[in-house]
């Protein structure tokens, strides 16, 4: 079983995240402690919310007062629902939030099986629970409750073992099931601030997202899709409107998402133990392919954006330990894309076909950036008609008419591709 922590400055946020999930018939509240339940079993974000404020003192000691945790059982685990819920409580007990307020909920709308808690940090006292040493203590609990339950252990399993998270795989078909059961686990587990980090992030599972921007019928309007990217990450398959699974994959959600991650990214202190471990990688690296290497053994993927002449031109590092995705120059100019691309200018990455197998996706093309609506002129190449093809997935439908999409096709320079190494 897997625990994600985080600690941040809005509890409301937190709860309508989750009471959406209910609201929508993709969750359930397993149980909650010192919030009241409805008489009708019916809970409500307004109602829940009240219950939280009247246990918290009127002066308060931090910035962040809410804790949002996800535990997640290995799919193979069965759970029961009073399981997960004992699971819960237990967990919340010994991590010393035995006598704060906190719900319980079940998320349901992928195959495994994980609880999510939101509760209150603030003690009577004004002053939060400790966090000391709160990742090891919280380690050690799971361990515990995986010996309890009967669980298969997360530790020494490798991070694609232990969430089961399978890259797209275009000949499988059913491409619109594959991106769901990705990207949705994806945006629960991992923290990213811009649309960029999330899109570097989607890349390792072979998955495009951009934003589209347009206007019908005089009305501006803005959303995202997603695509399937084949072995050389060219989109494949009909576009996928973010509204096929749900508000929370959706561009309001993922900003709201950017702020609070910004937020907890900061709270934790994660860049600051990513930069350490990147940093001695780099210094023991002399070329590309030893980098990449070297972070891989730590836990961390490099994501590299290449122009057509094969100049990075971004660089994205996805910590899967502290769960997430910095670009490089948010952690300091020497991991930027333009020192990176002097230190390997003459490391250019060469494919061994006899060692190298490329699954997954860390190179991306400078074309994948937000599409507006632009209409196409003679000349012009067949960029702005794949635009088109877009933006007609978000147009809304008019009644009487075939929703069918055309398949995007690009034509591009053939270029080496680099997937990532496993």
């Amino acid at each position: 079983m897997v625990a994600k922590i985080s600690h941040g400055s809005n509890l409301y946020g937190a709860l309508s995240y989750n009471q959406e999930k209910v609201d929508e018939g993709l969750g359930k509240v397993l149980g909650t402690n010192l919030i009241l339940e409805p008489a009708d079993g019916v809970f409500s974000i307004g109602a829940s919310m009240t219950d939280f404020e009247r246990m918290m003192p009127a002066h308060i000691t931090t910035k962040n007062p809410a804790i949002h945790i996800s535990l997640n059982p290995h799919p193979d685990d069965k759970l029961t629902d009073q399981q997960l819920s004992d699971i819960g409580r237990e967990y919340m007990e010994h991590l010393g939030y035995g006598n704060q307020p906190y719900m319980i909920f079940k998320h349901e709308d992928i195959d495994r099986q994980h609880i999510h808690i939101v509760g209150s940090r603030v003690q009577p006292n004004g002053r939060p629970v400790s966090d000391k040493m709160e990742k090891r203590r919280s380690a050690a609990i799971v361990e515990d409750l995986e010996r309890k339950y009967n669980l298969i252990p997360a530790k020494g399993q490798k991070q694609g073992e232990a969430w089961q998270l399978a890259p797209v795989n275009v000949s499988q078909g059913n491409l619109k099931k594959q991106v769901a059961n990705v990207i949705k686990p994806l945006s629960e587990m991992y923290r990213f601030q811009t649309l960029g980090e999330y899109r570097a992030l989607l890349s390792l599972y072979n998955i495009g997202v951009e934003e589209i921007k347009g206007e019908n019928k005089g009305k501006p309007y803005r959303g995202l899709v997603y695509s399937a990217l084949d072995g050389e990450g060219n989109r494949v398959g009909k576009p996928l409107k973010s509204s096929l699974f749900g508000k929370a994959l959706g561009i309001e959600a993922l900003e709201k998402q950017f702020g609070t991650s910004k937020e907890t990214i900061k709270a934790d202190g994660v860049t600051a133990r990513t930069r350490a471990i990147v940093a001695a990688s780099l210094a023991t690296s002399r070329t590309e392919s030893e980098f990449r290497a070297a972070l891989q053994k730590k836990g961390i993927d490099l994501v590299l954006r290449r122009n057509d002449e094969g100049r990075i031109f971004g660089a994205t590092f996805i910590d899967h330990n502290e769960r997430a995705v910095l670009n490089g120059s948010r952690m300091g100019k020497e991991f930027s894309a333009n020192v990176l691309n002097e230190r390997f200018a003459d490391d250019s990455p060469r494919e061994d076909l006899q060692t190298r197998q490329p699954k997954q996706s860390d190179n991306l093309r400078q074309t994948d950036r937000p599409v507006t609506n632009k209409q196409p002129q003679a000349g012009h190449s067949t960029v702005d008609d794949a635009a088109g093809s877009l933006l007609s997935v978000l147009t809304p439908e008019q009644q009487g008419q075939d929703n069918n999409q055309p398949t995007i096709k690009r034509k591009k320079k053939k270029k080496r591709r680099y997937g990532r190494q496993l």
